[in-house]
């Protein structure tokens, strides 16, 4: 029987940056220059390379994370999927993801860039769960939805389609994403896709 308890928070770009805005003064007010700003990727790619910007930070990095295999699904651990893409000896770190939800893959990482050697680490995140067993330096929102970011829309469709196999629950849990505020006409056009590029 269909049962979905999962409720989605869509937040649009403007929202985003917005979110970065003030996120980037809250760094700034609190004193914190980082010489690198290490992004977890995928998720906390975009965020990290705003954030760049907005701190006139010189240096980006990434590791990637994998956690998550699908909707509130996720593998025991977290696993490293790419290793540091620069060296960070002694250098005061600012970590970027767009969410701590379990907070594991952010634990995951600090514990990684302790051992590469960096000086200090803050953490920062747009979201935050307060099941998170990290609770990041900063984060702009607390939430307890399934946030469905501006550059994952199609992949949580697809996520959709395979946790629930029937179609009208799958439509079901679409029409909600879309009241939640994922736009419809692109929703259509992703699922078309889809369709014709499985």
């Amino acid at each position: 029987m269909y049962d979905s308890s999962i409720n989605y928070e869509v937040p649009t770009w403007n929202q985003i940056y917005d979110l970065l805005m003030a996120q980037a003064q809250k760094i700034h007010n609190s004193t914190y220059f980082p010489d690198i700003v290490v992004a977890i990727s995928r998720g906390g790619i975009i965020p990290a390379r705003v954030l760049v910007d907005l701190l006139e930070v010189h240096q980006l990095a990434t590791i990637q994370i994998q956690f998550y295999i699908g909707l509130g699904e996720t593998k025991g651990e977290p696993i490293l999927k790419q290793a540091l893409s620069l060296p960070i000896n002694s250098n005061r770190i600012l970590l970027v993801d767009d969410i701590a939800d379990t907070g594991k893959s952010l634990q995951y990482a600090i514990s990684y860039l302790n051992q590469q050697g960096a000086t200090e680490i803050k953490t920062a995140t747009l979201y935050y769960k307060t099941q998170s067993i990290v609770k990041p330096d900063f984060y702009e929102k607390q939430t307890c939805s399934w946030v469905v970011f501006p550059w994952e829309p199609k992949e949580t469709l697809r996520k959709i389609i395979q946790k629930f196999p029937s179609k009208r629950n799958q439509n079901h849990e679409i029409a909600k994403l879309v009241r939640s505020g994922l736009p419809e006409h692109l929703t259509q056009k992703m699922l078309i896709g889809m369709q014709e590029y499985p």
